[in-house]
């Protein structure tokens, strides 16, 4: 994960254990990939997903800690990755008919958002 590169000012911010299917939230994070802070704000602000709300707050997170920690103004920031890695299944059991049963996979998704300031070409 540590780059050992010039460009040590990568900020990052992680969401662990959301109820949300991994699938369903990589979808999301897919349409900020690459983008400045805040148009990425802003297209969470209008996708209609529920696993949209849930990476506007990590992204929001990733911007405070640049703010914060590293000094670093959010208006010069961009997303440069973005990812969605599969946390633990919730097994649960639905019955159904003559006694038998079905498995119901509740899943948790760990979302990772890193920011880093643009480069100025």
């Amino acid at each position: 994960m540590a780059n050992n590169n010039a460009n040590a000012t990568e900020v990052r911010a992680t969401a662990r254990y959301v109820r949300v299917a991994p699938r369903k939230a990589r979808a999301v994070v897919a349409l900020i990939r690459n983008k400045s802070v805040a148009q990425a704000l802003e297209i969470l602000q209008f996708t209609n997903r529920a696993a949209a709300t849930d990476v506007a707050k990590v992204l929001r997170s990733a911007i405070a800690n640049a703010e914060n920690n590293n000094n670093l103004r959010a208006d010069d920031l961009m997303v440069k990755f973005a990812y969605v890695d599969e946390g633990p299944t919730l097994k649960r059991i639905r019955p159904r008919a003559k006694g038998s049963a079905s498995r119901i996979n509740k899943r948790t998704s760990h979302i990772t958002v890193v920011v880093a300031p643009r480069k100025e070409a």
